[in-house]
């Protein structure tokens, strides 16, 4: 058979990426291997020789500076209040050296007090040191001593810069990480020779240009050779092998893997299927390589290569004969890090190309046809319709803030009352909460959750330690798969392994019989990126072994950021972390204040991450842990290994960015991750590298992935922060409490305001004024209304869908329903529907259309702002009217499986704080005139709905002492007891008791 010969395309590959240096008979390893540790230098009598100069300079500012300006000056203050003729005096130079004094006692205060906070910090191992204020080069020169005194003790590899720095600035003290290994040996020498030595290779990369330039120039084609193949072999205890390592190991550019792609696209492999990805390659494939490859794997045409089996000779023989149209020259990717990222193949295969549209919720199983999601979305922003996980946060945390507003209203803990209802939204505001009821998937972070919570127990049970995990992929019928670092063996069950032996899988069924797990959140850093075919991806950006970067414009950076941030902070699968945001215009922090932080600029991250990270290593090494995945699998170390998360939407320079590779290159094993921006490809350090195109789409083909990115553009991200802003406690408060407590529907409660259509959703569900609906379609009519009435300003009819059919109905299924609900209530006397469609597209009721709860909030603000705020008559009707409607909770016999929206709502916070606030005016009113039993009575009735309030308890506790009736106020403080159980009784409660029933503990502890 004749030889055919390929010129090498090496010439083509771009000089100005930085790539590794080949060699001949060596390849180099990729950049994102496993760092070497380094020789530690052991202790010399230089070392003592500092540390004893350390000890004579801290001994002599210390102590002898106070000592000395108490012999020489003595004490500079007068000894009495200075007066009017003190200050009239004339200025002496004794008056100057007092002055001088004071300014040198103080600085000795500041420089003792940096001693002290350095010294704490290196003795513990676990702290990060304090930064006093206004201290910097004082702090810095204490670090410096205390460093090279602790220098000949285990202590001081926790400490940062070395005695030969002082003087410099604090930014010139980042030396190299390799030299500051070789400084610093002691308990945690094994965890900085490891970041030392991806540091160093970081470092290198600066010459690395130089090289291939020198390359293009002096070597314009590469050596013509014999054309040669390469076998992908099975990941042996290795990661799945990939096109980018087969070229940087025999090609010596992990860069020309495009070369090797273009050979062997399309054409038949031994096992029937053909390469279409440069991600997608398989065990067993054969590929044909460039003449210059060099490598003893290599073997060129079968006759020739006795080491290999007959069988595989006869593959490569064959797949040798398909190769004539495959001529064709590669190009240089951009780009750097090894692929470690790869689709799980226990999915169900695409029928045709994925969709430019992002994918239905993963873990919802989306019955609506192609039809059906091309409707009109009426505005509601797609973005956020395909984001499930990120929307369930949001919405998630959204309930959250809005009922903390409504206890601290309740409670008088912010200004004035500000109401039951939180701020309507609208405009953008309004079509962001719609996207975020329609697009949620709160079972999906459900399950998520308990399967990551659920794997770790199991671990955990069998003295197991969690396994790096990469990337977790949510496929559309809701099975979960962990992609992990490198095999960790067998899963325990009932995860099971995927594809291979880095993939470990679970089925949503498995999912589902899960229950909660009192254990840490194992992989609290993953956070969505976007979906590719129908499998969503979710990156764990701790566990990545160095900086992530993403290249784009400025605006799809942004979106991307920003989608990542609100996830990261709202999301349900994480107990606590801190997340690290710079250079973001507007500011996150509404979402979650207790996760979220703004930072100024590079040198303000640089800082903190330095003390973080420090902190961080001394914390491992003094719990003898390796990584924080290892202390999460501990006993009661759920909050300890937090993560930590960095998002640099601004783009640093190579100096910086240099600076920080060298600060990430442990942070994989410390629990911190890094994402930074870049308005182009190659950012100094980058150990994984993505890119945002102006079609939505995020690439990073040396990961294997091509996703719909998900995103949350500038528009939607000030709508989702006016929503949580307008929901804060503080917001808008003045104090008055006046018009926040007007409801958004009054109803005309005079006689002659009786509603057409009347409904009871207080207690059981009943309607008045109309027939009850006929077939099987009628708890799906009766469950529309209710979500109606209880949003009088309007449902669009894709929440409205979203809440009857969680997993999705065909449009013309939803048309039908309305057609048959707007049919049901029929029409008004004027001949208009009683259900409508506004301007906007939402559906809204008729104001003959109306509800016990409109007319209870009616009522109660008609007795406190309305007319029964100047008549004392009307104001006492009107409250006993109130607290006759209340029947029970809400919607007290709704069937089981219905009505799973109400999970979304505040109406279950905000009817008890109603109630309970109409028990109490009516028990004000009643005490006015000295009517104890009255009071009680409407107390008690609305304890019935409101049994937790404590302010209805206080004052029950007052009306039963207003009875004089000591027995009876002695048996409401057993009752009071006996339900507190065994956390007791709160603190004002117990107060309130001391005021009204001194002896009520000799009673309690007698019932003990």
């Amino acid at each position: 058979m004749p030889r055919r010969r390929t010129t090498s395309s090496a010439s083509s590959t771009a000089p100005s990426a930085p790539s590794a240096p080949s060699a001949p008979s060596s390849s180099p390893a990729p950049r994102n291997r496993t760092p070497q540790p380094v020789r530690v230098r052991r202790r010399s009598f230089g070392d003592f020789v500092k540390a004893f100069f350390a000890f004579v300079a801290l001994a002599g500012l210390v102590a002898g500076v106070p000592v000395a300006l108490a012999l020489t000056v003595g004490w500079p203050l007068p000894g009495g209040a200075p007066s009017l003729d003190w200050l009239q005096r004339e200025i002496t130079v004794e008056t100057f050296l007092h002055i001088l004094t004071v300014i040198v006692w103080l600085a000795w205060a500041q420089f003792t007090a940096c001693v002290l906070v350095e010294v704490k910090a290196a003795l513990s191992g676990a702290g990060v040191p304090g930064r006093v204020p206004g201290s910097g080069p004082s702090q810095l020169l204490a670090r410096q001593l205390v460093a090279a005194l602790l220098l000949v003790g285990a202590t001081a590899a926790s400490l940062t810069p070395g005695l030969s720095q002082l003087g410099q600035s604090l930014e010139g003290n980042q030396r190299p990480a390799v030299a500051a290994a070789q400084q610093t040996p002691g308990l945690f020498a094994q965890q900085q020779e490891q970041a030392a030595a991806t540091a160093g290779a970081l470092a290198e990369q600066a010459g690395q240009a130089e090289q291939a330039a020198a390359r293009a120039d002096g070597g314009g084609s590469a050596a013509q050779g014999d054309t040669k193949y390469y076998r992908i072999q099975p990941p042996e205890g290795r990661h799945h092998d990939s096109l980018w390592e087969v070229a940087e190991r025999h090609l010596g550019d992990g860069r020309r893997y495009k070369e090797i792609f273009e050979l062997n696209k399309d054409r038949v492999q031994p096992d029937g299927s053909r390469l279409s990805e440069a991600s997608l390659i398989r065990p067993g494939w054969i590929m044909e390589m460039p003449g210059d490859a060099r490598g003893g794997e290599l073997v060129e045409m079968p006759d020739e290569a006795p080491n290999v089996s007959e069988q595989v000779q006869q593959q490569i023989s064959d797949y040798a004969r398909s190769g004539d149209h495959a001529q064709g020259g590669g190009h240089s990717g951009g780009g750097s890090g090894d692929a470690r990222v790869s689709l799980p193949e226990q999915r169900p295969a695409p029928a045709t190309p994925a969709p430019a549209t992002p994918a239905p919720s993963a873990g919802q199983d989306h019955a609506t046809p192609a039809a059906g999601q091309a409707e009109a979305t009426f505005g509601l922003p797609e973005a956020l319709l395909a984001a499930p996980l990120l929307a369930a946060g949001l919405l998630g945390a959204l309930g959250r803030r809005r009922r903390q507003a409504l206890w601290q209203s309740a409670l008088g803990a912010v200004g004035g009352r500000r109401g039951m209802e939180p701020p309507t939204p609208t405009g953008d505001a309004q079509d962001v909460q719609d996207a975020l009821l329609v697009g949620a998937d709160p079972d999906g972070v459900r399950l998520l959750d308990r399967s990551l919570r659920g794997l770790a127990a199991s671990l955990a049970a069998e003295s197991r330690a969690l396994p790096v995990v990469y990337a977790a992929w949510m496929s559309g019928n809701g099975d979960l798969h962990l992609q992990l670092a490198q095999p960790a063996g067998k899963p325990p069950a009932p995860w099971q392994l995927g594809q291979d032996q880095t993939f470990w899988m679970l089925t949503r069924a498995d999912a589902e019989r899960y229950e909660e797990a009192e254990t840490a959140a194992p992989y609290p850093g993953l956070v969505s990126l976007g979906t590719m075919d129908d499998s969503r991806l979710l990156l764990n950006l701790e566990a990545v072994p160095g900086i992530v970067s993403l290249s784009g414009t400025e605006a799809d950076r942004a979106a991307v950021f920003a989608s990542v941030a609100a996830e990261l902070a709202t999301n349900g699968w994480s107990d606590r972390m801190t997340i690290t945001l710079v250079g973001f215009g507007d500011d996150l922090t509404p979402l979650a204040p207790n996760r979220i932080r703004h930072l100024d600029g590079f040198e303000d991250l640089f800082e903190t991450m330095s003390a973080e990270t420090r902190q961080r290593r001394g914390a491992l090494g003094a719990a003898g842990h390796d990584s924080v995945l290892t202390g999460r699998t501990g006993p009661a170390q759920h909050t300890r290994w937090a993560p930590h998360l960095v998002l640099l939407a601004a783009q640093p320079s190579d100096e910086e960015a240099l600076r920080l590779a060298e600060l990430a290159a442990d942070a994989g094993r410390l629990g911190i991750g890094y994402l930074v921006g870049t308005g182009g490809p190659d950012l100094p350090g980058a150990a994984w590298e993505m890119e945002i195109t102006g079609q939505g789409r995020l690439l990073a083909p040396l990961l294997g992935l091509e996703l719909d990115a998900q995103l949350l553009p500038v528009a939607q991200q000030r709508a989702v922060v006016e929503l949580f802003s307008d929901a804060d406690p503080e917001h808008g408060s003045d104090g008055s409490g006046g018009s926040g407590n007007r409801p958004p529907f009054l109803v005309d409660v005079s006689e002659q305001g009786r509603p057409a259509v009347y409904a009871r959703l207080v207690g059981t569900y009943e309607i008045i004024g109309l027939d009850a609906p006929d077939g099987d379609r009628s708890a799906q009519l009766h469950e529309a209304l209710a979500l109606l009435l209880l949003h009088r300003e309007g449902v669009h009819p894709r929440v409205l869908s979203s809440a009857l059919w969680p997993r999705g109905v065909t449009e013309d299924v939803r048309d039908a329903l309305l057609d048959r609900l707007r049919t049901w209530l029929g029409t008004d006397p004027d001949g208009s529907a009683r259900l409508r469609t506004d301007a906007t597209g939402r559906l809204t009721l008729a104001r003959s259309v109306v509800s016990d709860l409109d007319v209870l909030r009616s009522l109660y603000y008609e007795a406190t702002q309305g007319r029964g705020a100047g008549s004392r008559q009307v104001r006492g009707r009107l409250l006993t009217d109130a607290l006759v409607l209340v029947r029970g909770p809400l919607l007290a016999d709704r069937p089981e499986g219905r009505y799973r929206w109400l999970t979304h709502e505040i109406i279950d916070a905000q009817l008890p704080l109603l109630v309970a606030d109409t028990g109490l005016a009516l028990c004000e009113f009643h005490l006015e005139r000295d009517r104890a039993e009255k009071a009680i009575e409407a107390l008690n009735a609305a304890l019935r709905t409101a049994p937790a309030d404590e302010r209805l308890w206080h004052e029950l506790l007052r009306a039963t002492h207003a009875t004089d009736d000591t027995d009876r106020l002695r048996a409401l403080a057993a009752d009071l007891i006996g339900r507190s159980g065994a956390r007791g009784l709160p603190p004002r409660t117990e107060a309130l008791l001391d005021e009204l029933l001194p002896t009520w503990r000799g009673g309690a502890a007698a019932a003990g």
